[in-house]
């Protein structure tokens, strides 16, 4: 028996059909115009008039949610957590460590192994630090910081079972390029994070992706153009954006948007465990954090993460610069999609993975499908 979803407007990732119909078991079998759907006899169909249908999002930065956090080491409750990331239309996540102890991350990586063998929600990992500059530590213990350390990764790497996909560091520091050789042998994309770099130092670099833009990073300014600046002035580089209007103000997501373009834009949600949760004390990394008005701030006042769900981000790209849904889309899965080679996501065409979002008029979920299955039926 194959779902079928009827008269929804479709956005396929390539093209947009105001009047479609889309058929999945696991993976997409048809999708197209109504005029051109053919009734088969075991199709269970639902009709979705006046629905928006998109592929489900993709949070590559993503460390907590629901009073879980990646860097617990606890499979059972790392289960947990990515589980109720899928309510918020994630379907696919990079469970996202900090900078901690060698023991504390190999913890992790342990933990996001035993998991990802049978929840194929998790389709990589990103380790942000230790490798990074203390100056722009943000909300990262300083204690861990060090160089980069091409063997210490691989031995993450290998306790991941090879699932490492991205990685925050600071280019500028000792040891980059072999740092940076790994990754790329590895499959890894290196991303500039936490850095105090140049655009001179990352112009030698081979940093593909910026963590966060706007935030931990070398600013842009008229004598030195900085993390910030290297990102807007080259156009191969993918760049983070978190949209909860606190760690970048609408106008300078604009900025962004209009510099970038949407095909080089990545929405993440840089959470931690205090989303989804009550307003109060959490915790980050053994700091003690304090949530209120929707920020979540170390008590020196850094921000440190965020409590931001992703279909708010979603609203909000299109909501702070005007972008179309379609735009949004690309933003939230299909460059992730193309970025680290997830070959069977971030579309709604034949063969790919049935993970899609389905919102009323106003761009509120209603449901949504992983591998074929609706979440609330998990």
């Amino acid at each position: 028996m194959s779902t079928v979803l009827k008269h929804a407007q479709i956005y396929t990732g390539d093209r947009v059909i105001a009047d479609g119909f889309i058929r999945f078991g696991a993976k997409v079998e048809a999708v197209g115009p109504m005029d051109e759907y053919v009734a088969l006899p075991d199709d269970e169909i639902h009709y979705l008039r006046d629905r928006v249908i998109t592929p489900g999002f993709i949070d590559v930065h993503t460390h907590g949610g629901y009073s879980f956090d990646s860097m617990d080491g606890n499979a059972e409750e790392l289960e947990q957590m990515v589980n109720l990331m899928a309510k918020e239309g994630v379907t696919s996540i990079f469970p996202t460590t900090m900078t901690q102890s060698t023991e504390n991350i190999n913890n992790a990586m342990k933990a996001i192994n035993e998991v990802a063998q049978h929840n194929k929600l998790i389709q990589g990992v990103h380790l942000e630090g230790p490798f990074i500059a203390a100056i722009f530590k943000g909300a990262q213990p300083e204690k861990y910081i060090q160089d980069p350390n091409p063997e210490l990764l691989g031995q993450w790497n290998e306790l991941s079972g090879n699932r490492v996909r991205l990685i925050t560091y600071a280019p500028e520091d000792k040891g980059a390029k072999e740092f940076e050789a790994y990754c790329l042998e590895h499959n890894i994309v290196p991303s500039v994070g936490h850095s105090n770099a140049t655009r001179e130092q990352l112009l030698n670099s081979k940093a593909s992706h910026v963590t966060h833009l706007y935030n931990a990073q070398r600013e842009f300014k008229h004598r030195e153009p900085g993390v910030t600046g290297h990102a807007m002035l080259e156009d191969n580089i993918y760049t983070e954006l978190i949209c909860d209007g606190f760690h970048i103000v609408p106008d300078m997501i604009k900025l962004a948007y209009e510099q970038k373009g949407p095909h080089r834009i990545e929405l993440v949600t840089d959470s931690m465990r205090a989303k989804g949760m009550p307003e109060g004390v959490s915790e980050l990394g053994g700091q003690k954090v304090i949530v209120k008005d929707k920020q979540a701030r170390l008590e020196s006042g850094n921000l440190a993460g965020s409590v931001l769900r992703f279909v708010d981000a979603f609203r909000n790209i299109i909501a702070f610069t005007g972008c179309s849904i379609e735009e949004a889309v690309w933003m939230s899965s299909t460059n992730q999609a193309t970025e680290f080679n997830l070959p069977e996501k971030g579309h709604l065409e034949v063969g790919y993975d049935a993970d899609l979002n389905v919102f009323d008029k106003q761009l509120q979920i209603e449901q949504t499908y992983s591998y074929g299955t609706a979440v609330s039926e998990k």
